[in-house]
C-alpha cells in the first residue's frame, strides 16, 4: 500500500466555533497519536483529505511545517450526506514497523449447485510490516457444497501478513438455500364452492332486480 502525502498545518484554534470555520475553510481536523509526548493536532486539506482514505488502513505522509509523519488512519468521522471528512485520528508508524489492522474479506467464486453462503465474520485482524498492508483478503468458494466452512486459517494470506484473529474463528458458511413460506396456499374445494355459490346468488338477484323493472 503506498502512502499519499498530504500538506497539514498546526491547529491553534480549539474554540466553540472552530469546528465550523474548519469547514468553511475546507479542511479537516485530525490528530495524531504516538508514544511520548501529547499528540499533535492539525488541519487538512478536506477533498484530498477525503480522497486518500477511500480504502481501509489508508497510509499517510503528512507534510507538517516541513516535517514528514508517516501516519495509519485509525478512525475516520464523515459528513453524514456529502461523506467528506470531518474528523481522523492518526497513528503515527514508522517504516519497517508492523502494526495490527482489521482488514476487510472479499468473497469471490460460485458454490456447487443448490448451495448458498453467509459471511460470518467481514473482517480479520492482522499484523504486517506498516508500508505493505493488505487493502483486502480474499477467500475462494469457487465449487464448495452445502455443510462446508471456511475457517480463519482456511484464508489465503499475503507475504509478510502474520493472522492474529483465532485461527478457529468461522468466516464463511456453506449452507441450502432458505425458503421462504410467503403464506400463498391454493383455495380448497370449500372455499371454491363457497364462492361459486356467492356468485349465482348474486346472479339470481340481478335477474330479480331485472324482472321487477319489467313488471313496472
Amino acid at each position: 500500500m503506498a502512502d499519499q502525502k498530504l500538506p497539514a498545518q498546526v491547529r491553534t484554534d480549539f474554540g466553540k466555533g472552530a469546528p465550523r470555520q474548519a469547514r468553511r475553510a475546507e479542511v479537516s481536523p485530525a490528530v495524531i497519536y504516538g508514544p511520548g509526548a501529547a499528540p499533535p493536532h492539525v488541519l487538512l486539506p478536506a477533498k484530498a483529505t477525503t480522497l486518500a482514505v477511500r480504502t481501509a488502513n489508508a497510509l499517510l505522509t503528512l507534510d507538517v511545517d516541513g516535517e514528514d509523519h508517516l501516519a495509519l488512519v485509525k478512525d475516520i468521522q464523515r459528513n453524514p450526506i456529502k461523506q467528506i471528512v470531518q474528523h481522523l485520528d492518526l497513528l503515527t508508524v514508522r517504516r519497517g514497523e508492523k502494526v495490527e489492522v482489521d482488514v476487510t474479506i472479499h468473497v469471490e467464486g460460485e458454490p456447487a449447485l443448490e448451495t448458498t453462503y453467509n459471511l460470518e465474520t467481514t473482517t480479520l485482524l492482522v499484523e504486517a510490516e506498516a508500508t505493505h498492508l493488505p487493502e483486502t483478503l480474499t477467500v475462494s468458494i469457487e465449487g464448495r457444497e452445502i455443510g462446508e466452512h471456511v475457517y480463519a486459517s482456511d484464508v489465503t494470506l499475503p507475504s509478510g501478513v502474520t493472522l492474529v484473529t483465532d485461527p478457529e474463528t468461522l468466516v464463511v458458511n456453506l449452507m441450502a438455500p432458505v425458503v421462504q413460506d410467503l403464506g400463498e396456499t391454493e383455495a380448497s374445494d370449500d372455499d371454491t364452492e363457497a364462492i361459486a355459490e356467492g356468485a349465482t346468488a348474486g346472479d339470481a338477484d340481478a335477474d330479480a332486480v331485472v324482472t321487477d323493472a319489467d313488471e313496472k
